[in-house]
């Protein structure tokens, strides 16, 4: 149980986010997704996860030069703004048929019709909650991956904010949400995970060329129920504009060797993982520490000057 001081912060925590909800439904949609972009880009270079970016994008691009991620960081932390404006209007948003297209839309509605189940995966592409949205507007039965908050207050929040887009199975990481993952496979039903942040005992993969610890449940649940994996991505077209696309499945295949058949698996998500940051880097969540936590401590990236 939480004591009382930590929770007069938990609820202050989640007034902060009334307003900023309150104020975000009040807005026109582009004005709120242009105000977070704005707001970001003069916030985020102030935090320490502006560090954490930056280190990242020195593993991915080697290359390229300070002033080149310079700019990557300015663009990254426009799109990572859009995203936290847009959340709260997420159902706004989905409502609205030409803010949304979505590409090979008729691989979701073979699903929906009994072609399923199916293991959907993704990353942290521009707005990714619009992902799990498309899923479930599309009819198909869905288990969707989250991870809970600390906040319990601010957690809620976020649950009815789903709730309103039509989001409403989920299932906690960790070993209770697996369990709720596989029960719902066996029932026929497809699932949907965030396979693109560290998960410490994971498989070590390479991403961008340095082993990236990766969970391996999509590849282990694919291989068990003899299901595809689809991975779906998400783009901004312009302001609060997407794009969803539905990728050609991953099916991986069954050997017989399961550990090396999920290492095998597990290297082609990362694959794609990859291949998608490549084509439109500013729109990946560069915040989080996805290699080995050392890379962090020791690598003295910086602004230029």
């Amino acid at each position: 149980m939480a004591s009382f001081a930590r929770d007069i912060g938990w609820r202050l925590e989640a007034l902060a986010y009334d307003v900023a909800a309150g104020l975000a439904r009040l807005a026109p949609i582009d004005a709120a997704s242009d105000f977070g972009a704005w707001l970001f880009r003069w916030l985020g270079p102030l935090t320490s996860a502006d560090h954490v970016m930056r280190v990242n994008m020195a593993i991915a691009f080697p290359e390229a030069s300070p002033t080149a991620i310079d700019s990557l960081v300015k663009e990254s932390w426009g799109h990572l703004g859009r995203w936290f404006a847009e959340f709260p209007i997420l159902d706004r948003i989905i409502a609205d048929p030409s803010r949304v297209e979505v590409v090979n839309a008729e691989a979701l509605v073979r699903i929906a019709g009994g072609g399923g189940p199916a293991v959907f995966i993704s990353g942290h592409f521009s707005s990714f909650e619009i992902m799990p949205a498309v899923i479930i507007h599309a009819g198909v039965d869905c288990q969707i991956t989250y991870r809970a908050t600390n906040n319990p207050h601010v957690d809620a929040r976020i649950r009815a904010s789903r709730f309103r887009y039509g989001v409403r199975l989920f299932a906690p990481k960790g070993g209770d949400g697996a369990r709720s993952l596989l029960r719902a496979l066996a029932r026929g039903e497809s699932v949907a995970l965030m396979n693109d942040q560290k998960f410490n005992g994971g498989i070590a993969s390479p991403l961008f060329g340095l082993p990236a610890h990766t969970a391996p449940g999509p590849s282990s649940f694919a291989l068990r129920f003899a299901a595809p994996i689809v991975p779906m991505s998400v783009q901004r077209i312009e302001k609060a504009r997407f794009r969803v696309i539905v990728h050609d499945p991953i099916v991986l295949v069954d050997t017989g060797d399961r550990p090396a058949d999920i290492e095998a698996g597990v290297a082609r998500v990362n694959a794609f993982i990859e291949d998608r940051i490549r084509a439109r880097p500013a729109e990946w969540f560069w915040v989080h520490k996805r290699w080995p936590s050392e890379i962090y401590r020791r690598n003295p990236t910086a602004k230029a000057g």
